[in-house]
């Protein structure tokens, strides 16, 4: 698991002056939020862990589980932790190890480029690059199935074994400890059971394996427990991977809370417990007197003797981010509606969808880019626009949507949908939003509208009234070729006669020049 090394010194002294003067290292980590499953990283400086249930997870707050990390500082602490965003999807994420030093790290959960729903399961593995994680590339284990909301699990160094939990075939129970074995050439072999004397009818969670893959360290809450979740240790006495020591309580670390997720470095055990929290998980950290081996942590390493600093030793995620923020709202009584956010590129290449709650969102997205924001609710048309960030210099960004209700008489404004001056031809931004109407009426079978084009009133009035008729007639014939047929779609033509901006202010008469729709059926 973890190898000892030249960068890897003893910084027992200052985890024993924090201890002594209980100062919680995991101040800055540990939340009213979930946390579990911290792995730390080959060189002793970076904690990766799950945290549950986060506004800032992918899902948002009800996100089962997003990856975060924090790094080592100088005096001991660890930093104020940052979202793994390129790590993470809608489902649970979790890191299950690293393999052959710092750059490959193994991941729990399949992942699909676009962000849609995953319908497979398994492992996934992702590189460091120069620029951050590469994106996760799936990896199939056959039969590898967790029908919970638990995980956990490790990886040999090597890559050669990988010890999991799940809820699949052949449980005895709850969650069941299980082995899966490296056969070579990207392929792994099924799930096997690690058998009854590890696995009760009650659950086994988080195990993880010694440098020599003999000790199994794993929580249950079977084996005659203290009434909650404890960690037990187990010798494997052949190869078989069914034959196993009576499991042995860790009396050092059990407590009357809950006690999971186990990752031993050298000397040092990471895990996380309930006790003294609020009701959730936090990190925890012991070291074990009685050894000789040194601490994996290292804090005199961030000096910096050799002329490298220590930002170039970090793991690097994110460029300059700010927060996207604002409420998704009806149009017509402003009461908060719970709806999907999605963001993506201009060129439709998704980045992050998360779903507001109670009407609220909150989401990190580069500082400088263009975006495409869509949202999303039921019984609600959806909504579109265009973000274009210049600056880094803000740290924060509101954007309030106001969401038209699918019902008879509802007229929305097709603003993004723009002509070529004095024309009926369609601007290029303008597809976005047509597309956006036609997919509308696609999932809403039954519903029928009525087109209205309007202008500003400068010129001569009838060809203004011809204009608005002619660009009506365009929209309507886009929404035709993508397979809306013609007799859910009326429309009218009104110059401008039907004004809602100054038409003597240059600033606000473009306003006039518009393209609307109105349901006319339900």
């Amino acid at each position: 698991m973890f190898k000892s090394s030249l960068t890897v010194l003893v910084f027992s002294l200052v985890f024993g002056s924090l201890f002594a003067q209980s100062v919680d290292p995991f101040d800055k980590i540990n939340s009213i939020y979930d946390e579990q499953n911290p792995v730390l990283s080959p060189d002793g400086r970076t904690v990766y862990f799950t945290r549950s249930r986060h506004p800032e997870n992918v899902g948002g707050a009800i996100d089962l589980g997003d990856i975060w990390y924090s790094n080592l500082m100088p005096n001991g602490m660890w930093s104020e932790p940052i979202n793994a965003k390129r790590l993470n999807n809608r489902g649970w994420n979790g890191v299950l190890g690293f393999v052959g030093g710092s750059d490959v790290i193994y991941l729990f959960n399949h992942y699909s480029a676009d962000n849609s729903l995953i319908k497979t399961q398994g492992i996934a593995r992702s590189t460091k690059t120069t620029s951050g994680w590469s994106f996760p590339e799936n990896i199939n284990v056959p039969y590898y199935k967790n029908t919970s909301e638990y995980h956990g699990g490790a990886i040999t160094d090597d890559a050669a074994v990988m010890v999991v939990s799940l809820e699949s075939y052949g449980s005895a129970g709850g969650e069941d400890l299980y082995v899966c074995m490296n056969k070579g050439n990207g392929q792994w072999s099924e799930p096997k059971n690690l058998g009854q004397t590890i696995n009760t009818k009650f659950q086994e969670f988080s195990p993880f394996l010694s440098d020599d893959n003999k000790t199994l360290y794993f929580s249950s809450n079977g084996h005659n427990s203290t009434g909650g979740t404890d960690i037990y240790y187990s010798e494997r006495l052949d190869d078989t991977w069914i034959n196993w020591s009576a499991p042995a309580p860790f009396t050092e670390l059990n407590a009357e809370g809950k006690e999971l997720g186990l990752h031993l470095y050298n000397n040092t055990y990471f895990y996380t417990s309930t006790l003294n929290s609020d009701g959730y998980g936090d990190l925890r950290i012991y070291i074990d007197p009685e050894s000789d081996k040194p601490t994996p942590l290292d804090t005199t390493v961030m000096v910096e003797p050799t002329g490298v600093t220590i930002a170039e030793n970090l793991p690097v995620f994110d460029d300059k981010v700010i927060t996207l923020y604002g409420n998704t709202q009806s149009k017509k009584d402003k009461k908060a509606v719970e709806a999907k956010i999605s963001l993506k590129t201009t060129d439709d290449t998704m980045i992050n969808s998360i779903k507001s709650e109670k009407g609220s969102y909150a989401l990190k997205i580069d500082a400088i880019g263009d975006y495409l924001i869509r949202v999303e609710a039921p019984g609600y048309i959806s909504h579109q626009e265009v973000l274009e960030l210049k600056s880094n210099e803000i740290n924060a960004f509101e954007m309030n949507f106001l969401l038209d209700p699918i019902e008879v008489g509802t007229t929305v404004n097709l603003k993004d949908v723009l002509f070529q001056q004095s024309k009926a031809e369609f601007l290029e931004s303008s597809y976005p939003e047509l597309n956006l109407v036609a997919e509308f009426m696609k999932e809403n079978p039954k519903v029928k509208i009525r087109l209205e084009g309007h202008t500003d009133n400068r010129g001569i009035a009838k060809y203004n009234v011809q204009l608005s008729k002619d660009r009506v007639e365009a929209v309507k014939k886009y929404l035709v070729r993508k397979g809306i047929s013609s007799r859910r779609i009326s429309g009218k033509g009104y110059g401008g006669s039907r004004p809602i901006a100054d038409n003597e202010d240059p600033s606000k008469r473009i306003l006039n020049r518009r393209v609307e729709f109105t349901i006319v059926k339900n």
